[in-house]
């Protein structure tokens, strides 16, 4: 048992004992009282010392940890709380507090139906009728979608991540004609544009896999787990999206958005190394510094014509060509509808 699970059974006898209006406890009487608990919790013979108690009482009494526990010696041996209402588990919130609680509230309810947040439903609840919730209706509202698909493998995915399974994945990419066999090792989940992936190891390489082409996933017993120790934030910090290359290191890209729309991409980054390279009256040159992958092109693509590609020479090209290839098949779908 960790020592914080210790530390919890000893307040919550302690606290059990203190408040007891009909028996007088020494620090004798403290120690053996814990050390029943936590026999009764581990099944196996547990002493706590003096000291450990003596501590106990005196984080207790402080403010280390919120409680502040008005705890007396009367009669020079026994121990009591001079309130005799007191408890740790009474909350003491003012008013503010229980608006703040409220509104968090709020946002959680917006998970509900969330397959990962199910459990905590009963929390919930439990949340709203102790704060005594005003049942108002969510004033921030969270972008999502709980009828994506493959969002009924988060749940199978994550438990591997935290107890470091391999998995077999049936997966079929939107590319190919049949489905494969991934023995991965998952390191995270990742959600990009409102779809799901798992970052795993796959073959010594990191590879990023939808949960929407999940077709089945099943534990692999007999394959001993590799953990790359991912750091999320460091993993994704040179792209957009989720994309990451082992072999391709970050470019600057240098594009031009047009005063009208400049203001939202400077208050709303494409990613967190933009900066303003210039200003005129016509708009702004910005720069980032990523990997060119999908994602960014996709995203670039998405500003239409308010958005020009400077630098890197290939990648500007490659947008020229997709916008010319986009106006030839507005050019034949007229040609399609005048027939």
């Amino acid at each position: 048992m960790s020592s914080n699970k210790n530390a919890l059974i000893r307040y919550k006898t302690l606290d059990k004992c203190l408040k007891n209006k009909y028996r007088k406890y020494t620090l004798e009487d403290l120690i053996n009282e814990c050390s029943e608990a936590l026999f009764e919790f581990e099944g196996k013979e547990s002493f706590v010392s003096k000291r450990t108690v003596q501590l106990d009482l005196q984080n207790m009494r402080s403010e280390k940890f919120g409680y502040e526990a008005p705890i007396e010696v009367y009669e020079r041996k026994y121990y009591r709380y001079s309130d005799p209402d007191y408890s740790i588990h009474n909350i003491s919130v003012n008013e503010s507090d229980l608006k703040a609680m409220n509104n968090a509230v709020q946002i959680l309810k917006q998970f509900k139906d969330f397959s990962m947040f199910k459990e905590m439903n009963g929390v919930i609840q439990k949340l709203e009728d102790s704060i005594q919730s005003t049942n108002q209706k969510s004033i921030i509202h969270l972008d999502k979608n709980e009828q994506l698909k493959g969002l009924e493998h988060i749940d199978i995915l994550y438990d591997a991540i935290l107890h470091k399974k391999v998995l077999h994945i049936l997966y079929k990419s939107f590319t190919a004609r049949e489905s494969s066999n991934y023995v991965v090792h998952p390191q995270l989940l990742k959600e990009f544009n409102n779809r799901w992936f798992l970052i795993c190891l796959y073959k010594r390489k990191m590879y990023n896999l939808a949960l929407d082409r999940m077709e089945s996933i099943e534990a692999e017993e007999k394959i001993e787990y590799i953990d790359k120790n991912l750091d999320g934030d460091e993993y994704f910090k040179d792209i957009i999206g989720v994309t990451v290359s082992e072999t391709i290191a970050p470019r600057n890209v240098v594009f031009f958005v047009d005063s009208s729309n400049a203001p939202y991409v400077k208050t709303k980054p494409l990613h967190k190394s933009q900066e303003i390279v210039s200003e005129t009256k016509q708009g702004t040159m910005f720069k980032i510094c990523v990997q060119i992958n999908f994602e960014l092109e996709r995203l670039l693509l998405g500003f239409g014509d308010c958005l020009i590609v400077r630098k890197p020479r290939k990648l500007r090209l490659k947008m020229e060509e997709k916008f010319k290839s986009g106006s030839r098949n507005y050019d034949n779908l007229i040609i399609s509808d005048e027939n």
